[in-house]
């Protein structure tokens, strides 16, 4: 069913947003999506460097070409992830602060926008596929009682990814908040 295939993909690209979002500490999740202007076309962060943390407040990103060091560190400096590089050489070195607790704050709501427009995008998917099932039964290929069944499975497949949300935002929170 492509409602399914649908709230999959948005629970998942949930989870990716999430994982960019800082926790106090270091994961190279957090810059590998940066997008960085360099040999004249935009690339992501992981695609012109290699990102590691050595320390569990540091992060180290070591640019494949040299070239591209300055351009790398420009395109942090410019994210609004609030981490200021430091270079040396063709290494660069992204401390991560500590966060404050309004600075936890401001990252719980993003959460918590990000996890409504997840609920969206499932409610979308649902709305999609109570559509398409109402055509199929417009012509004739199912019944009025096999359209009533198949709309009460679409709801059971809503209600399962809205609390998949649910609990992946809890959990998040709770690793925000935690100091």
């Amino acid at each position: 069913m492509n409602a399914e295939e649908g709230m999959e993909k948005a629970v998942d690209y949930m989870k990716h947003e999430f994982a960019a979002i800082r926790t106090g500490k270091a994961s190279p999740a957090l810059v590998e999506n940066i997008d960085v202007e360099c040999y004249g076309s935009t690339m992501k962060l992981k695609q012109c460097a290699s990102i590691s943390s050595p320390e569990p407040r540091m992060l180290v990103v070591d640019a494949f070409d040299p070239g591209t060091v300055q351009a790398i560190e420009k395109a942090i400096r410019e994210s609004k992830i609030g981490i200021n590089p430091v270079v040396a050489g063709k290494v660069i070195r992204l401390p991560i602060p500590a966060l404050s607790e309004e600075r936890r704050r401001d990252l719980v709501k993003t959460c918590k926008g990000i996890a409504e427009d997840t609920r969206v995008r499932i409610r979308a998917c649902r709305r999609d596929g109570m559509d398409e099932l109402k055509k199929i039964q417009k012509g004739g290929a199912i019944t009025e009682d096999d359209l009533k069944n198949l709309e009460k499975d679409v709801q059971k497949l809503t209600d399962d990814y809205t609390k998949k949300v649910d609990e992946t935002f809890v959990s998040k929170e709770a690793d925000i908040m935690k100091v």
